[in-house]
Order: structure tokens, then C-alpha cells, then sequence
């Protein structure tokens, strides 16, 4: 049942919206709708812990320690992320920027689009989640585009093109898996993750070849992995900020999740590292484009783009390594990216908002106009850049071992990557945050809660991870592939 309603309840939150429209009640309605597909989230995640995976709806639908996480996470930023919107865009309708109608449209495709995510972690059948992922594009190219101004027009035009071609390359790649599993499973369950994953050596290893560089580069473009990830940065700059945060810190963990499913089936035979090598190289060609790129940009939220991309790929290239510890190390830079990444968000965002403009050159002294603005860019800024004790310096420690002990060679290009992120960023944040500023002091948005909250999750797992947390980190990293 709670299995159910994790999937209705934004969808219904979007067909509610689509009929009511935008009223003065729409944004605690928002908050209402994601806080009822979290609740269900947290139930589903205690049957699943105590009662294993679940497989439901005529095998359609499974459950199991890797995707239940990713579920709970997704349906805990997109509860925050409502929180925070609620400000945010009730300040873009006071000012004009939005009208009603295109509020109608924003409620409407965010509940849509937080349905297409949980759907795609939650299907058993590659092909619901190839439909899944087209529809999460489809929903965020409306949201990309709200403002209807040239720039926001021209960057959801670009994504909708990269990304349809991605999506349509992915397409390809699944058709190819069935056609593997086909001969072995039957036309039903050649679909059905459960069922390839028990055929998975049995399957043509020439086949899988061919399926998984269509399905890497595919939903790799999903996940802004160099050289597809030109939509990206552009998609967050010209999108509603709360767009930003959910885009850079849920939907590219979805594609990755996806990438990850099919690189556990295209490994079947354990001599085969080509997958992971596959994931390696697009991680590490990610993290230093994306660590060189930083330096030149001049956009508050492009330059965080920029860093999800360095992040993804770091994520990237620890799944691929494989192993248990570098898979856990994943699976913990995921969790503590998305938390912390749409954290920066929530506060830049509100920061290019009170101050007019994005331009990061102009945006200085935020600390003198509002302290706790101040500090939690501060604090943000500090945590993805990996400073000790924020749960991102855990990961990327993680990582680093994990690569020294297994692919010591990819170390120095690693450390270069980070560092060349870690000064291009900080150098560009302590200017906004601790510039001289004229300006009136300003008082503290309502919405500097979700931020906080998020800074404090990432704090906490940098410095314990609970036991059962890091359980059930150790058992997804173990269904999570070789």
C-alpha cells in the first residue's frame, strides 16, 4: 500500500493543480503533497528493513536496499525544496516575474516531476523506467522555461534537444538489453530487473557491449557526465532556483541509479571491467572539465551547475571502480551531495533574488546585509568543497582510498580536479559572502530553514554514520554490482 502511494500521491498533487490552479493556498498545498509522499517513503522504508525487498503489482513494481534510499532521499529533498519554494516563488509572483498562470504550471509540473523520479526508482521494468526518465525531461523542460524570457526559452530548448537525444540513444540501449534477454527469459521477463539480474552471465556479453555505451552515453546525458552535460549549467541558471535544487540534487542521482542497474547486469561475467572502466573514464574526463570550467564563470548558479557536474562525475567514477568500498563511498557522495548542493541553492538563490541579479561579480557583502544568509553560503560553500567535517570530506576521503588501493594512478588527476574546484569556488563565494557592501542590513528569509536543515544532516554524517545507516549502505553496496 505505502508502495502505492508513493507514486499517487504526486501524481494526484499534479492532476489537484492542473484542475485548481494557482490559489493563495497552492504553496502550503505543495508542502502538504511532498510531506505525504515522504511519510509514505519513511513507512515503505521500514517494511523494507524489516521485512526485505518487495515485489509487487505483478513483479512491475521492487523494492530492495539500493533504490529504498535513493526513494527516502528523493522524497525528503522535494519535501524541503516545497519548504523553501514557498518563499521563493510567492516573492517571483509579488514582483511579477510569474503570474498565476505560470504558478499553475510550476505546482503542477514539480508534483509531476517528483512522480516521474519515484517512479523510475521504484519500477521493475526498464522500460516503465525509460518512460519514466522521458517524462521527468518533458515535465522539467516546462519548469526550465517558466520565466519565458530568451535566455530561459533557449536553455530548456537545449536541454530538451540534448537530453531527448540521450534519452532516445537510452531507448536504444534497452531495446538491445530485451533483445538479450529475450531468448533467455521470454518476451514478459526480459523487462523485469529481478529476472535479468538472475540471468545476467547467461546473457550475449556482444549484445551487452553495444547495449550499455548506448545506455551510458544515453542516461549519461541525464546525469551532465562530460561531454553531454552542455545543458546543464544553462538549465540551472535560467530555471526557478528551486528547479535548480531538485534538477542538481535528484535527478541526476536517478540517471545515475539507472546507470549503475545496467552496469550490474552488463558486468555479469565478473571478468568483465569493461562497464566499470566505461564509468571511470566519463567520471574522471566530469570532474576535471568540470573543476576547469569553474573559474570562468560568472554566474552564482551556473557555477554550482559546474560543481554538480564535478560531483556526478566523482560519484561516477567510485561506482565504477566498484568494490564494497568505493560503492559505499557512492552511494554516501550521492546521499550528502544532494543535501548539501540543493542547500547552496536554496541560499544563492535567495541571495541573486534579494540582490537583482546572478552576476556574481555584483552580488558582494552578503554578510553584512543578512548574517544568516552569510553564513549558511558560507557554510554551504565550505561542505562541497569537501572541508573536514562535513559529510562530503567523508565521501571524497572514501573515494580517494578506496582509488589508492585500486586504481592508484587515477589519484593525481583526482586531487587536481578537486583542488583547482575547491579554489575556484572558494575564491569566488568569500568575495560575495565578506565583500564590502553598502547596502541597508536585510532581514533573515523565512525559507533559511531547509538550508540549515540540510547543513546539519551533512555535518552529522561527516563526523557518524549511524550503524543502521551504514548497514544499509553496505547492503546497497553489495546489490550495487562488483
Amino acid at each position: 500500500m505505502m508502495l502505492l502511494l508513493i507514486v499517487i500521491i504526486p501524481l494526484l498533487g499534479a492532476g489537484f493543480f492542473g484542475v485548481f490552479g494557482h490559489r493563495q493556498w497552492a504553496f502550503s498545498a505543495n508542502i502538504a503533497f511532498s510531506a505525504g509522499t515522504f511519510l509514505a517513503a519513511c513507512a515503505m522504508t521500514v517494511r523494507v528493513l524489516h521485512g526485505g525487498p518487495i515485489l509487487a503489482f505483478h513483479q512491475q513494481f521492487f523494492i530492495d536496499p539500493l533504490n529504498v534510499f535513493l526513494v527516502d532521499l528523493t522524497a525528503f529533498v522535494a519535501l524541503t525544496t516545497s519548504v523553501f519554494s514557498r518563499a521563493y516563488m510567492r516573492i517571483e509572483g509579488h514582483t511579477g516575474r510569474l503570474n498565476p498562470a505560470r504558478l499553475r504550471v510550476y505546482h503542477a509540473m514539480y508534483q509531476l516531476f517528483i512522480f516521474t523520479m519515484l517512479l523510475a526508482l521504484t519500477t521493475n521494468n526498464i522500460g516503465v523506467l525509460w518512460i519514466a526518465m522521458e517524462g521527468a525531461t518533458l515535465s522539467t523542460a516546462l519548469l526550465v522555461s517558466l520565466y519565458r524570457t530568451p535566455a530561459s526559452l533557449e536553455a530548456a530548448w537545449k536541454y530538451f534537444i540534448l537530453c531527448g537525444v540521450g534519452i532516445a540513444l537510452a531507448l536504444f540501449g534497452t531495446i538491445m538489453v530485451y533483445f538479450a534477454a529475450h531468448g533467455v527469459l521470454g518476451a514478459y521477463r526480459a523487462l523485469l530487473w529481478t529476472h535479468l539480474d538472475g540471468v545476467k552471465d547467461r546473457l550475449d556479453p556482444a549484445i551487452m557491449t553495444i547495449a550499455f555505451v548506448f545506455l551510458i552515453v544515453g542516461y549519461g546525458t541525464k546525469v551532465g557526465l562530460v561531454p553531454m552535460h552542455n545543458w546543464l549549467p544553462d538549465a540551472h541558471a535560467e530555471g526557478p532556483t528551486p528547479i535548480s535544487a531538485v534538477l542538481s540534487g535528484l535527478l541526476l542521482n536517478v540517471a545515475l541509479y539507472a546507470i549503475v542497474r545496467f552496469k550490474v547486469l552488463a558486468s555479469g561475467d565478473t571478468g568483465a571491467h569493461w562497464p566499470g572502466a566505461l564509468m571511470m573514464g566519463f567520471g574522471l574526463a566530469s570532474v576535471l572539465v568540470a573543476a576547469f570550467s569553474l573559474a570562468r564563470q560568472r554566474d552564482v548558479k551556473r557555477l554550482f551547475s559546474y560543481s554538480s557536474i564535478e560531483h556526478m562525475g566523482l560519484a561516477t567514477f567510485a561506482f565504477g571502480m566498484g568494490g564494497p568500498l568505493a560503492t559505499f563511498a557512492a552511494l554516501l557522495h550521492m546521499t550528502v551531495h544532494s543535501l548539501t548542493k540543493s542547500s547552496v541553492f536554496f541560499t544563492s538563490g535567495h541571495v541573486a533574488q534579494k540582490a537583482g541579479t546572478q552576476d556574481m561579480d555584483r552580488i558582494t557583502g552578503v554578510m553584512d546585509r543578512n548574517p544568516a544568509m552569510g553564513w549558511t553560503l558560507m557554510l554551504g560553500s565550505l561542505a562541497i568543497l569537501g572541508i573536514p567535517p562535513f559529510g562530503i570530506f567523508a565521501s571524497e576521503f572514501l573515494i580517494l582510498t578506496a582509488a589508492l588501493r585500486q586504481d592508484p594512478w587515477s589519484v593525481p588527476f583526482l586531487i587536481l580536479g578537486l583542488g583547482v574546484a575547491f579554489a575556484a569556488i572558494f575564491r569566488k563565494t568569500q568575495a560575495m559572502v565578506f565583500g564590502a557592501t553598502e547596502i541597508p542590513r536585510a532581514p533573515s528569509p523565512p525559507s533559511v530553514f531547509p538550508s540549515v536543515l540540510h547543513l546539519a544532516l551533512v555535518f552529522g554524517l561527516g563526523l557518524y554514520i549511524p550503524h543502521a545507516l551504514a548497514v544499509w549502505y553496505t547492503e546497497a553496496a553489495r546489490l550495487a554490482g562488483p
